[in-house]
This record gives C-alpha cells, structure tokens and sequence, in this order.
C-alpha cells in the first residue's frame, strides 16, 4: 500500500524582507546565507535579548516580519558592519536593521537617541547637547587660554575656529565642551606637537550624528550636509572625523 504524500507547507513571503532587498544593488544577497555564524560570533550585540544576527536574518527569510518589528534587538546593532566583513558571502545585514529601525514610527523610537538627532537639529552647530556655536566659541576659547597660561611648553598652542585654508576640518563629541571641557585638550596638544593645520567649524562641529542611528535618512542629510558646507567653505583638505 502507497504512502500518504507529505506535504510541506511554503512559508509565507516576507514583504518586509523583500523591501529590503529592493533596496540593496542588484537585488540583494539576504537569500546566500549559508547559517555559518560567522556573523554572530564577531557581532557585539550578540546575546542581547537573545538575539544575534545570523537569528536576526533567518527570522526575516522566514517571514517573521511581526517578530522582526517589535524585536528592540535592532537598536542595540552598532552599525559596525562586522558582520559583513566576516561574512563569506557579504550579506548585507546592517541595511536590514537599517530598515527596521526606519519601520518603527519615529516617535516610538529610543528617547535617548530620538532626543539627542532632535537636538542637533534645534542649533548649526550639530551639537547633539543643543550647544550654539556661540557658546561652542566661548568654551574653546576660555579653555585654550586656560592651558596656555597654565602650561608654558603649550603657550602658543591653538584651538582655531572658522581658520580658512586648513589641512583638517575637525569635528567635537558633543558632550565634552559642555560637561568635560577639558577632554578637548589631549587631542589639541597632539595637532600642536605634529604642527598640524586644522580647524574646527563654528556650523557643524557636533561629531555625532545620532539621526543616522536614529534612521531619519532627511535629518541624517541634513546634519553631514551642513557639516560638509562648512569645511567646503573654509576651503578644508580633509573632513577628519573623530567619533
């Protein structure tokens, strides 16, 4: 007597899977995970609410779009890229989470890095803390001429500000010239000591650009593009980033 057929049921399609790989050139490469772990082994998230990333991307292939969108797994990704590095087949995971990130409506995203892409936005400066240039201005300089007179080796050292024709057009954590000034000093003592020519911007000197975590592709543009303006119109050679 024959055997009953087995019948395996298809899994259903993942439209938020496909969208992703609409995104991705050629069509994308989330279908060529060979389940190697690679992926999860070099990922710093990895175990973080019992998540890694080769789990992150099989969820998708199988089309678990509900548990992939409600996962905060995607906010504790670095964005690193390390899982493309090692990955033998250069699976585009980031761009996953990218898009994940870019699913959840905006005001239900993480406070802190919601609050700090709103706040850079508020002023010209970047600055993630709402710090004005103006203010920005005044603590480099009170700073600068602190070290100055404290340290005679360093007296002629500088901190410019807006210099035109520098080589490095340097950004700033947004928090030091606020809460720890004096963490600026260590990195001017260095350009000092190489006679470095640099400068900071008084327009986008906030290092961080929490819009990009944030997934706000306009706010993102609009912070490294108010950033790249000002070390174009100070005739900058380089845009040294140093977050």
């Amino acid at each position: 007597m024959g055997e009953a057929a087995i019948k395996i049921k298809v899994g259903k399609k993942s439209l938020f899977k496909n969208k992703v790989m609409e995104l991705l050139p050629d069509g994308g490469n989330l279908n060529a995970c060979l389940t190697c772990g690679a992926c999860s082994s070099g990922c710093p998230a990895t175990g973080l609410r019992d998540m890694d990333p080769r789990k992150f991307l099989r969820m998708a292939a199988l089309g678990m779009d509900e548990e992939i969108l409600s996962s905060e797994w995607a906010w504790m990704c670095t964005m690193c890229q390390r899982c493309i590095y090692v990955c033998p087949m250069e699976i585009n995971i980031p761009q996953l989470i990218f898009y994940t990130r870019q699913s959840w409506p905006r005001e239900t995203r993480p406070k802190g890095i919601l609050g700090s892409c709103d706040a850079a936005l508020t002023n010209k400066s970047g600055s993630a803390m709402g710090t004005p240039p103006d203010d920005f201005e005044f603590v480099v300089g009170d700073v600068l001429e602190e070290y100055q007179e404290a340290q005679p080796e360093f007296a002629d050292m500088e901190a410019p500000i807006d210099k035109e024709g520098a080589e490095f057009f340097i950004n700033q954590n947004s928090r030091e010239p606020v809460t720890e000034p004096d963490e600026m000093v260590p990195l001017w003592k260095i350009l000092h000591k190489a006679g470095v020519s640099w400068t900071y911007g008084s327009k986008g000197w906030g290092g961080e650009n929490y819009c990009m975590f944030l997934a706000d592709d306009d706010a993102w543009k609009h912070l490294a593009t108010q950033t790249l303006n000002q070390a174009d119109k100070l005739k900058c050679k380089t845009y040294l980033n140093t977050e």
